[in-house]
């Protein structure tokens, strides 16, 4: 077995600084022993417990007029308004409602991206850097996206992010800049320097539909229309629009719901698709979502609770879906109205082999001398253990394994983790990366990044989902990449990747 290397310098120094993640993906966000919020950011209330974060915009004049769609006035962190609440008034905002119901379901943690920011992904320095969420919420836009911003939503959906979309009618231009929310969601689908050829399959249609009360189609196994929130049958149209679909562009794309006398691929209410690893979900109308209160001088309509529709389970359940619950994808077949796929059986499992290194190497690709049983970093179980990096010098190890998750399975990546190190301050000169990478060699997501800033003593279990990875074959890579001066350790054990 492989033993470590004599020259290495790796000591416990069982650093005192926070442990923390820099770097969350949509893919999944860590779950298990609590940790700090990234630098800058307020951190939510049961943190440890939350399994899906959403950050909600309002850099984009969601606000303006009479629109109030924000899920509460104290941004980012709309704890800092109520840390329990209990009703939607307790929160202000229109779109209060939706946000409380997340937070008293429980494994969700909540933020806004607040007026004046701009929306980023991949940016350290940026606690609200969509790096950091699952799941990313667009209502009703009246400013366009910066080149910038375009580029970065499409590449945090093509790397497993959620993005909910909410449009409204054409000339619902609230701010009087000549661009509304069709045309600001256009533009991102036709603009974004990432894939500008219909990347999600679908196009919003520039109409004003006065009323309507759209109608579910017929789908037992969809995750939306049956999830965790309830059953949707239907939904409220008070001056929005629809969206024409085009399956040729993206087979995955969906609709749900349909304006009365439509189907197919015209007339859809409300829409589900995917890019690349993420998920996509767009509502025609902001009305549904507006729960009637927020903050003076608005007029607004209670939508959520209009029982014409069941908006909130609709709502709820995208929210979810977006997240990584549910079914991995929408079916692979042009919407039809028809019922639809997505289900099958799974046997569960754990499917990594030597989980625990104590096999060495066996079933690991990995740098010379990371897979020891050196006493100078003890493993979290067992004697052998996977130790990145330690040197003080310039160096990049890296440990991985290829796995097939089943179709139809939920997955979840589980693993222990040590850091220590001689490094001082919050600057990261050394980092691990947690990577999902494809048959070919492409990174897909990075679902989390940890520095020599997150060294603490003790162990801490990490979780991640990797449910939208579920019909192919993925390899699990971790990379060291430490400095050439002061030493940093990264040490792992007891990897699993486990389904259901």
């Amino acid at each position: 077995m492989p033993g470590p290397r004599m020259s290495r310098s790796r000591i416990a120094l069982g650093a005192t600084a926070a442990l923390g993640v820099i770097a969350l993906a949509a893919a999944g966000v860590a779950t298990g022993s609590a940790q700090a919020a990234p630098a800058g950011a307020a951190a939510p209330a049961a943190a440890a417990a939350a399994t899906h974060r959403v950050l909600f915009d309002n850099t984009k004049a969601e606000t303006a007029g009479n629109a109030d769609w924000i899920i509460s006035t104290s941004q980012p962190d709309p704890l800092g308004q109520d840390s329990t609440p209990n009703a939607e008034t307790d929160w202000t905002g229109a779109l209060s409602s939706w946000g409380v119901a997340l937070q008293k379901a429980g494994g969700y943690s909540l933020n806004t991206l607040p007026s004046g920011r701009t929306i980023t992904y991949g940016n350290s320095s940026n606690a609200q850097d969509l790096s950091n969420f699952n799941t990313f919420v667009l209502t009703e836009p009246n400013v366009k996206l910066s080149a910038a911003e375009k580029t970065a939503v499409m590449t945090f959906v093509k790397n497993g992010g959620g993005l909910f979309l909410i449009s409204d009618h054409n000339n619902s231009d609230r701010n009087n800049d000549g661009c509304d929310s069709p045309c600001v969601i256009n533009d991102l689908l036709t603009s974004n320097g990432v894939d500008n050829t219909d990347p999600f399959g679908f196009s919003v249609d520039l109409l004003d539909i006065s009323t309507d009360n759209p109608r579910a189609i017929s789908s037992s196994s969809d995750p939306v229309l049956h999830g965790p929130f309830g059953t949707v049958t239907g939904s409220i149209l008070r001056d929005g629009t629809t969206f024409t679909l085009k399956p040729a562009d993206n087979p995955n794309v969906k609709g749900l719901l349909y304006h009365t006398g439509s189907s197919g691929n015209s007339g859809a209410f409300f829409v589900t698709s995917t890019f690349g690893s993420g998920r996509v979900a767009i509502w025609g109308d902001s009305s549904p979502a507006d729960d009637g209160t927020g903050q003076s001088g608005n007029t607004l309509y209670d939508g959520w609770n209009d029982p014409a529709g069941t908006d909130a389970a609709l709502a709820l359940n995208a929210t979810a879906w977006l997240s990584g619950s549910g079914s991995t994808t929408p079916p692979t077949t042009p919407p039809t109205g028809g019922t639809t796929g997505g289900g099958g059986s799974c046997t569960g499992g754990q499917l990594l082999a030597n989980p625990g290194f104590e096999s060495g190497a066996s079933s690991w690709s990995a740098s010379s001398g990371v897979i020891n049983n050196s006493s100078g970093e003890p493993a979290h179980a067992g004697s052998y253990k996977a130790w990145l990096d330690g040197y003080g010098t310039a160096t990049t190890d890296t440990v991985s394994q290829s796995v097939t998750i089943p179709s139809g399975c939920s997955a979840r990546l589980s693993f222990w983790l040590h850091i220590d190190t001689a490094e001082t301050g919050s600057t990261a000169y050394d980092t691990l990366k947690v990577q999902v990478l494809n048959s070919s060699g492409t990174v897909l997501s990075t679902p989390a990044t940890y520095s020599n800033a997150n060294a603490a003593s003790g162990w801490t279990q990490r979780t991640f989902d990797l449910s939208a990875y579920a019909g192919q074959t993925i390899t699990l890579k971790f990379t060291g990449t430490e400095g050439s001066k002061l030493q940093t350790s990264f040490v792992i054990d007891d990897v699993a990747i486990t389904i259901s």
